[in-house]
């Protein structure tokens, strides 16, 4: 009997370039910007629902976050024309593209309802900066996730369809996190269903990534993804056990707030780090092609 081969590659060498972006600048960005957006839609049914507190607060954590995201994302590119070069075209096909007409369009809006909001200056023209930036926010969650799926590299693109789900829970339950962290806990009401809402569907989605990926989902359970993910896992569930008992109490709020602000940032490091683990290890460039060509 011939023993099984072993995969091997080429000299052992990638098959496909490992991603050069920045590991604290990329991964920074990609979490700010769902911040930002996640705040911007808060902010609007806060203020529909009449909870001025959550709001204001929503509103200001948003234009934060888009800024210190977009000084993240130029920081990476190296210089601030290479941002502006992106905006040469209007390509709906190129999800980084288009997610750079959204950062064209959102920040100013954003920017917009926080300064109008904290000086009360032309609040009719703030309320329509807020329902506009609402509006935009979820695309702002979103695309991120469908740039990162939309690459070659293994372990993002295989994960195509749970990413974006993945992303926009982690950003809603930071989003209601941070509401909890500046509001009073009595006031923080569409703050706290948020952080449910985005909390759960964040361990569901991670749930489901893992399960679908099959070998594939080693990166995201090995090393220091791994140990990312599973960080990010334990703060997600137990502040979920503190929003949801510990309603009544300031402290309580603002501790499980804070954990679901630091869970979804450990998720967008862990998922940037599995990603150039996967590019880095032929097999699971190579691998899966074989399976996909042998029909299995």
């Amino acid at each position: 009997m011939v023993p099984e081969a072993e995969f091997t590659s080429y000299y052992g060498q990638p098959v496909i370039k490992e991603p050069v972006w920045k590991v604290l600048h990329v991964p920074s960005y990609l979490f700010l910007g769902g911040l930002a957006g996640a705040s911007s839609s808060l902010a609007a049914s806060a203020q529909m629902a009449g909870y001025g507190q959550v709001a204001k607060a929503a509103k200001v954590s948003a234009l934060g976050a888009i800024s210190l995201s977009v000084v993240a994302l130029i920081h990476d590119l190296g210089r601030p024309e290479r941002f502006l070069n992106m905006l040469r075209v209007f390509k709906p096909t190129s999800p980084m593209n288009i997610g750079a007409w959204l950062l064209t369009v959102y920040g100013p809006v954003a920017g917009a309802a926080a300064v109008s909001e904290v000086t009360r200056i032309l609040p009719k023209a703030g309320q329509t900066a807020t329902f506009g930036a609402g509006l935009l926010g979820p695309a702002v969650v979103v695309y991120t996730g469908t740039l990162i799926a939309d690459t070659a590299v293994p372990a993002w693109h295989a994960a195509y369809r749970e990413m974006p789900y993945l992303f926009a829970g982690s950003a809603a339950s930071a989003a209601g996190g941070l509401g909890l962290v500046t509001t009073r806990a009595a006031d923080a009401e569409p703050a706290r269903d948020l952080a449910v809402l985005g909390a759960a569907a964040v361990l569901i989605a991670k749930r489901q990534l893992l399960n679908r990926l099959g070998d594939l989902a080693e990166p995201y359970e090995t090393g220091t993804p791994g140990a990312l993910f599973r960080a990010s896992e334990i703060l997600t569930a137990g502040a979920l056990v503190g929003v949801v008992l510990g309603r009544g109490s300031r402290a309580v709020s603002a501790l499980s707030g804070a954990s679901l602000v630091a869970a979804s940032l450990l998720t967008r490091f862990g998922i940037f780090q599995a990603g150039l683990a996967s590019a880095r290890d032929p097999k699971y460039t190579i691998v899966p092609q074989r399976r996909r060509i042998a029909g299995e």
